[in-house]
């Protein structure tokens, strides 16, 4: 109830503000803001974009949060999953994972063991050294291919800055943040050395972070709820389990990470240019501090359950020119290699069975984008093409004596090879002053052949998983850019998903006595997406509204299946019932963000931002929860102050999540639960920066000054607490 009290306080207040507005006569005319976003690849002014485009450029926001994910959640568009510290899973009207895209300064993140469960991937991508984030919502295939079916969360890291002359120039920044509820300790540095031709930007971060500290202010009705009363450790050659001196503290949460960026650019005249870029992350060995807390007959289910450290390097270079003689006086030619490393080790408790599996996954890309200008607008020709190679390999070791023993690896064993392959044409037309034409086509073929080696541990029934998958997606939509800042945008996209080797291949026990198994008949799925944007920007006041309705087709649910004639199996030790993926389902989805600013005198802003979806889907006629989908949250701010001092005051909020509105067969965790749900919560939260010079800028904030104890939705780990957050940045 306070969060509807808080919200509908800002929704009448901007109202009552509009309406003074509005009621004056022709001094609201005011221009549609010209952003330039990167939504359809080449920049172009946003009000000539149909779909609901978010952009996070304050620099604040990007750059002074624990991790990418982190800057999500704090913006208050995207709801954001975590299953230990050192994740962060986005969620886009209720798709998450798999089914949303992610892309790295125009790359593809998303790989061939993206799974459709919670992912923490974006974490591999450094925010202090990020210099803007697009989040693009509803179905996005015809841009963007396979698994853009929620949207896509698009990252862009600082690009080299060229000096004006032939003299070398150079800049640098150093950042160190410290922040309470984690003992959190990140330093970062980066030096741009440049001329009016060449430009290298190099960017190091180094993060460590302790045992996460959750809220101690819990809800009388719940007051044990997320408590960590006991770890393990193991002393003596025995697994003990140790009371825990402080409940609030959650034990093994901590990690460390570190990021390297290189970019070179040259630009040999004012039409073209090349640039290379290299990233490296790596982290230290990060617990599954969820499954760390599961319990069996009083007695703790594992004594140890952690990823090992999650590497991504990637090799890019991204040639860019303009004015080509010819129908397309544009292009963009991008080449990538990425290797991916990440691993899961487990133990059961007083077991001495240590599982250890591996996943290697090489992955070479290349976009070719070429752009007609005219006009009237522009034509954009794409071509893409993605292959990726996995290895994945298992063992088991003993413990006591060193042995090691075959167990069976997380996918195929054999060679395994996945192939996104598409050719695109969109058109971006203005039809007069007020009305633009977006339409688009794509041609998607998705290859998969999985092999696998050693069939008997599992018992396979086939020995090899082959996709061959044709789709095409298309979007058409129409935008009205009226006078004094009216806009209003209708639009219907579809969006393309093809299994990819995590579905066809995958043997996991999600939880204890639950194991999924491979299912080589997936077919691909498909989303259908109507939404209708309002807004309008004044001089004082702003606001905007979306609504949409998504038809989820062919969707891919993990429900009970027969292996081998059986629904019960023996998996690691335990009899365990069967599950796997599998196209049972339509579903449809559908919700709505509104959102809001006042101009307040003395450099002041009042801001907010509130979202509800809902999902259902039918299996098998009959009408359940779609798993994914988060309750009705938001955030609003009051902000005050300039450039070089600036305070906020904000709260971020999310409503109930129902045991009733929970997909119990999905991956929404009820486990990690309230027997009733995922109780509301709202933290109130204050950020001020001040920056005395140019050579020197400084941040304190406080996170959940009320130290509410809270968890997000779907998660094992509860949020930070009283969180105290001391920043200094040094430019010289």
């Amino acid at each position: 109830m306070q969060i509807k009290f808080v919200f509908i306080g800002f929704i009448v207040t901007l109202l009552l503000v509009s309406s003074k507005v509005f009621a004056q006569s022709d001094s609201t005319k005011t221009l549609l803001p010209e952003v330039v976003i990167y939504a359809n690849k080449f920049p172009k002014p946003s009000k000539n974009i149909v779909q609901k485009v978010d952009f996070i450029s304050d620099k604040n926001t990007i750059n002074q949060q624990a991790n990418t994910a982190d800057i999500l959640t704090q913006s208050g568009h995207v709801f954001v999953q975590k299953s230990q510290s050192g994740g962060g899973s986005p969620v886009i009207r209720g798709f998450e994972a798999s089914r949303v895209l992610l892309m790295v300064d125009g790359v593809r993140l998303n790989n061939a063991i993206f799974r459709a469960g919670h992912l923490q991937n974006i974490i591999t991508v450094d925010n202090m050294i990020l210099d803007r984030v697009e989040v693009i919502y509803g179905p996005s295939s015809t841009l963007y291919g396979s698994d853009a079916l929620g949207g896509v969360v698009q990252l862009f890291t600082k690009k080299p800055l060229l000096a004006s002359n032939q003299n070398w120039k150079i800049n640098s920044n150093l950042l160190q943040r410290y922040a309470s509820g984690q003992n959190e300790n990140r330093s970062h540095f980066d030096i741009n050395i440049a001329n009016n031709k060449w430009a290298y930007l190099t960017s190091f971060t180094y993060g460590s972070f302790g045992d996460m500290r959750q809220g101690a202010n819990r809800s009388s009705t719940y007051p044990d709820f997320g408590k960590r009363s006991f770890f393990v450790v193991r002393e003596s050659g025995a697994d003990v389990v140790k009371m825990n001196d402080d409940v609030d503290v959650q034990k093994l949460s901590g990690y460390n990470q570190y990021d390297l960026l290189q970019k070179v650019l040259y630009k040999p005249n004012e039409n073209s240019e090349h640039l290379f870029n290299i990233q490296l992350s790596n982290s230290s060995n990060i617990n599954r501090y969820d499954r760390l807390t599961e319990k069996s007959n009083g007695l703790p289910v594992y004594a140890e359950w952690y990823y090992g450290p999650q590497l991504r390097n990637l090799f890019s270079y991204k040639y860019t020119a303009t004015k080509l003689p010819g129908y397309f006086s544009d292009l963009m030619l991008t080449t990538s290699f990425q290797d991916i490393e990440e691993s899961r080790i487990s133990r059961k408790y007083n077991s001495t069975s240590k599982d250890f599996r591996f996943e290697r996954v090489n992955v070479f890309g290349v976009n070719a984008d070429f752009l007609h200008k005219q006009s009237n607008g522009d034509i954009h020709l794409g071509i893409e093409s993605y292959t990726n190679f996995v290895r994945s390999t298992a063992e088991r070791l003993n413990i006591q004596t060193n042995a090691l023993s075959r167990i069976t690896t997380r996918y195929s064993d054999g060679p395994t090879k996945m192939s996104y392959n598409a050719l695109y044409l969109q058109q971006t037309k203005l039809l007069d002053n007020h009305w633009v034409l977006n339409d688009g086509i794509r041609f998607n073929l998705v290859q998969l052949d999985a092999r696998f080696a050693d069939t008997t541990l599992m018992h396979f029934p086939f020995n090899k998983a082959l996709q061959n998958n044709a789709a095409i997606t298309a979007n058409l939509g129409v935008a009205y850019n009226g006078e004094n800042g009216y806009r209003a945008t209708l639009g219907i996209n579809s969006g393309f998903r093809s299994p990819n080797v995590d579905d066809l291949t995958k043997v996991f026990d999600t939880k204890t006595g639950y194991v999924v198994v491979p299912n080589k008949d997936l077919k691909p799925e498909y989303t259908y997406n109507a939404e209708l944007n309002l807004s309008h920007s004044g001089s004082i006041a702003s606001w905007g509204a979306s609504i949409f309705y998504t038809w989820f087709n062919n969707a891919i649910v993990v429900s009970k299946y027969n292996w081998n004639g059986q629904d019960n199996i023996m998996y690691q030790n335990v009899l365990s019932a069967v599950y796997a993926p599998q196209n049972q389902a339509n579903a449809q989805l559908y919700g709505f963000n509104v959102n809001g600013k006042i101009i307040l005198p003395f450099n002041t802003v009042l801001q907010g931002t509130y979202t509800y979806t809902k999902g259902t889907y039918k299996n098998a006629n009959e009408s359940m929860p779609l798993d994914h989908i988060p309750p009705a949250y938001g955030r609003v701010g009051l902000k005050k102050g300039d450039d070089k001092f600036n305070v906020e005051g904000f709260v971020l909020f999310n409503g109930w999540k129902h045991i009733a509105d929970y997909n119990l067969n999905g991956e929404d965790n009820e486990i990690y639960a309230t027997p009733d749900g995922m109780p509301s919560w709202m933290t109130i939260n204050i950020s001020s920066f001040y920056q005395p010079s140019k050579k020197l800028s400084l941040g304190l904030q406080i996170e959940n000054i009320t130290d509410q104890n809270y968890r997000y939705f779907a998660s094992g780990i509860s949020a930070v607490g009283r969180n105290f957050i001391l920043s200094a940045r040094f430019s010289f």
